[in-house]
């Protein structure tokens, strides 16, 4: 699908949205099945964070290793060679360092691009987040091309944690990357709130496109992409031509939604309390998510930025949950899936540390509620969605899992699989 097409279905999916507003009695979901449940797809990996579709009509699933390993999911079976091995580029020794992040090109079925988010340790510096284009093999589509290389972005990191790492194209067909605060605790280099740095950003950028000329506000160190004409921070101000939004703390996962194109983003919680932001589509940008000066819709008592301003200048969020609860939040999917009775347009997010999932619904006075699902074992460290819309969830101890229900029909033949035997 091209750029075009993409543009043409979001805009579909925004006239259509409105027909369900009217038709629905209460709310934009009805319950969801009483058997719904997690049914195990494949198991074995390592540090799984990210499950993603590559939107060539294949059914192929991709999982994402922090090491620096990407495998294939094909036909119910876990390829025997992975798709890509970065493992001797990618600094994991911190918690949240690593391969993050996975992209593949809107136009993939025909140039074979895909993007990767990692973090590098350049030995003599910090280490720095890294956002790099690649290529499917000429020989195999199974395998990509470690040759292919090239680097689009850098962003040097303060700390070694709060790097985000999740990376989407959008319903304009742009990446966006989402970018942590840079780390520690209570942002102390004040970068979430200061537009001259692309920590604690959403970014927006033009992989096809070449950067502007001379003068420009690129702050990348490595700055091969282009910039979107209406990014809103452009216009020599001496603000970072890449910015979209500002004002996150670690926007760990986050997602479009595929029928509307709104944004929906995890973003972790210092000491109280973990949000669940959204940005509405069509969208001019320069949202401001309220990090450092708010936790959630909470003032933060600890060390704000003295760029704060009035509560009224700042994107409160949707869903939030206390500490009480959980601690770490997983951002998920709005559930656009066929197989699954009265889950669709219910969001669907967790909490790594307690292993709880959570329903968000919309009310039609544009309001939302969560439900809490299930409290599960798992440690969620993604969700993710495949061509058809089905929904996963990613347990960081090595088990991939699908929501089913016993009166839903596969027609995909995707079984389970192992990778007890993996080379």
């Amino acid at each position: 699908m091209n750029h075009r097409m993409s543009r043409v279905l979001a805009f579909v999916g925004c006239l259509l949205w409105p027909l369900a507003v009217v038709f629905a009695p209460e709310a934009l979901q009805a319950e969801a099945a009483s058997d719904l449940d997690l049914e195990t797809i494949a198991t074995g990996f390592v540090r799984p964070v990210a499950i993603r579709h590559s939107g060539d009509g294949t059914g192929r699933l991709f999982v994402v290793e922090q090491a620096g390993k990407i495998w294939v999911l094909k036909g119910g079976q876990v390829l025997a060679e992975p798709f890509l091995d970065i493992e001797d580029l990618v600094q994991d020794a911190a918690n949240e360092e690593g391969l993050l992040g996975l992209a593949f090109h809107p136009d993939f079925v025909d140039n074979g691009y895909f993007f990767v988010n990692y973090t590098y340790n350049p030995a003599t510096e910090k280490d720095r987040t890294v956002v790099a284009r690649y290529a499917v093999s000429a020989g195999d589509p199974d395998l990509a091309d470690p040759a292919s290389a090239t680097v689009l972005l850098e962003i040097e990191q303060d700390f070694s944690n709060h790097n985000g790492g999740n990376i989407l194209f959008g319903p304009d067909g742009y990446l966006y990357v989402g970018m942590g605060d840079g780390g520690s605790a209570n942002d102390p280099n004040e970068r979430s709130q200061d537009p001259g740095t692309l920590l604690g950003k959403m970014l927006r950028i033009d992989v096809d496109g070449t950067p502007p000329a001379e003068p420009n506000d690129l702050c990348g160190l490595e700055a091969a992409y282009g910039i979107p004409p209406d990014n809103p921070y452009i216009g020599g101000s001496g603000d970072c031509d890449e910015i979209w939004g500002v004002g996150l703390r670690n926007p760990w996962r986050w997602s479009f939604d595929r029928y509307t194109g709104d944004m929906f983003i995890g973003d972790v919680g210092q000491n109280a309390i973990e949000e669940i932001d959204l940005e509405p589509w069509p969208s001019a940008g320069a949202m401001n998510w309220g990090w450092d000066c708010f936790e959630a819709g909470a003032p933060n008592p600890n060390d704000p930025s003295p760029l704060c301003g009035a509560a009224d200048l700042y994107d409160f969020p949707i869903l939030e949950y206390d500490h009480s609860l959980g601690c770490s939040v997983t951002g998920g999917y709005r559930y656009r899936g066929q197989s699954i009775a009265g889950l669709a347009g219910t969001y669907i997010f967790g909490d790594y540390c307690t292993g709880r999932i959570w329903f968000g619904t919309q009310m039609l006075d544009g309001g939302w509620t969560k439900s809490l699902w299930r409290t599960t074992p798992h440690s969620i460290s993604a969700f993710g969605e495949d061509e058809s819309g089905e929904l996963y969830l990613v347990d960081l101890g090595g088990t991939i899992f699908r929501f089913v229900s016993a009166s839903s029909i596969f027609a995909d033949g995707f079984e389970s699989g192992s990778t007890a035997e993996w080379p």
